[in-house]
């Protein structure tokens, strides 16, 4: 059975299956090198090249050449896993993938768990669990925002402030150790055990970092938008006109669109789930009241409501029943058709024409980051666990804060609560059960 933790040789795909120009195929642990050279042609020079070399050669196996490959070598420590490795690159059919992987089998390589490799680089000390969760978000990453934020964690914009944090809570925790160690006769009564000023800026600094966690889950997240307003207002055409593509069938003829449709969009950076919907209104037809009824329940899901209101019509009473509404929140109402018929009460925009579609994107990225900007250098967290680390830390803290210098005996264990959650967060402290669970969230070959 496999499990994390084990010391057996991996190999996965770490490309996209399917068919491609090229494949890779990624392989580690210990003997991997020489596990490889029993199927491949040029097995001497495979054993006797540097790390970081590249090999050109055959997979073999009993005789029968399988493919032509390049194999790059990495010796152990010098690897991404800190292990010896070999990446395979070979034709990228299915075929051919598989009947690598087949032989790799044969020779003693196991099928790598999702995120296995990475799993190595953290327990082999390569990176953190912080420089772990950047992997995945380099990985996952859906606009150039995103990928850049991501590098920036990845680089250790987040561990190095963390580790100076860690060591001022200690500079702290070793004063109060030293009261609680010694006699009050020995020691100086005007100085305080804790230092309230520098308590008080590791919270700041701390609360800064939760702070970040809306804004940063934003790009690696993003949001999910929906289009809606009466039939023929216009939808089908905005959300056309965002995804810059004819995906939602478009006619003068009201109650086109009964389901809705989603697509990808990017706006100011923010990954964005697009959807367009049925035209709300009251209808007899039982086709057109299901796709509404679906419609109401994504905009109970949505972060942001775009809300076009017809031009050509007015502004109805089903647009003001529905912009009267308290239970939706974060909406944008639209004046549209705006080439044809003049803006009232409203910002203007023309789906057909694109008059007004750069303001929408201006307007609904600062909706969605309620106008705050924090620049991509700043540190931020951007995942769950992070935030839920960042939070533990500062309620030790805040508890000994509000505890007087006449309790030291609380304060001590709290400071150490609050450290061990920050070393919960770059994985200097941790779990099997909190490792496995991370991991197993990656894709297989990373």
């Amino acid at each position: 059975m496999s499990f994390y933790g084990d010391n057996a040789r991996i190999a996965a795909l770490a490309t996209p299956a399917g068919t491609s120009a090229l494949a890779v195929i990624r392989c580690s642990g210990n003997g991997s090198i020489e596990a490889v050279r029993t199927i491949f042609s040029a097995s001497k020079r495979l054993i006797t090249v540097p790390s970081h070399s590249l090999v050109h050669g055959w997979i073999e196996y009993h005789g029968e050449k399988i493919d032509e490959v390049l194999l790059s070598v990495f010796h152990a420590h010098r690897s991404y896993t800190g292990e010896e490795s070999i990446e395979i690159s070979c034709h990228g059919g299915r075929a051919t993938v598989q009947a690598i992987l087949n032989v790799l089998h044969t020779v003693g390589f196991r099928e790598a768990l999702p995120g296995e490799f990475t799993f190595r680089a953290f327990i082999n000390g390569k990176i953190d669990l912080i420089k772990a969760e950047s992997v995945m978000e380099l990985v996952s990453a859906q606009t150039d925002q995103a990928r850049r934020r991501a590098v920036h964690r990845l680089s250790g914009s987040l561990e190095q402030p963390l580790k100076q944090l860690s060591n001022r809570i200690i500079q702290i925790l070793a004063a109060v150790e030293i009261q609680l160690d010694y006699p009050e006769d020995e020691l100086d009564s005007t100085v305080q055990a804790v230092d309230s000023t520098e308590l008080n800026d590791i919270i700041r600094e701390l609360e800064q970092l939760a702070e970040s966690y809306p804004y940063e889950k934003l790009y690696h997240e993003g949001a999910f938008v929906v289009i809606a307003g009466s039939p023929n207002a216009g939808k089908s055409s905005l959300f056309n006109r965002l995804i810059n593509e004819e995906r939602s069938l478009v006619s003068a003829i009201p109650g086109t669109t009964r389901d809705w449709i989603e697509s990808g969009y990017s706006v100011e950076g923010i990954p964005v789930r697009l959807a367009d919907t049925a035209g709300l209104h009251s209808t007899q037809n039982e086709v057109e009241r299901l796709g509404i009824e679906r419609s109401y329940e994504l905009l109970e899901k949505a972060d942001c409501i775009i809300y076009l209101i017809d031009g050509l019509q007015g502004f109805s009473e089903t647009d003001r029943q529905f912009l009267k509404t308290e239970k939706y929140s974060n909406v944008i109402p639209l004046w549209n058709k705006v080439d044809v018929a003049p803006a009232q009460q409203f910002k203007g925009i023309s789906a057909k024409t694109g008059v007004g579609i750069p303001e929408l994107g201006k307007t609904l990225a600062s909706l969605l980051t309620n106008g705050t900007v924090y620049a991509e250098e700043r540190v931020g967290i951007a995942t769950e666990r992070q935030k839920l680390c960042i939070d533990q830390s500062l309620k030790s803290l805040y508890l000994v804060r509000d505890t007087p210098d006449t309790a030291l005996e609380l304060v001590a264990p709290l400071l150490r609560e609050a450290l061990h959650a920050i070393g919960e967060l770059t994985g200097t402290v941790s779990t099997e059960h909190l490792l496995e669970v991370m991991f197993s969230r990656f894709c297989v070959g990373k």
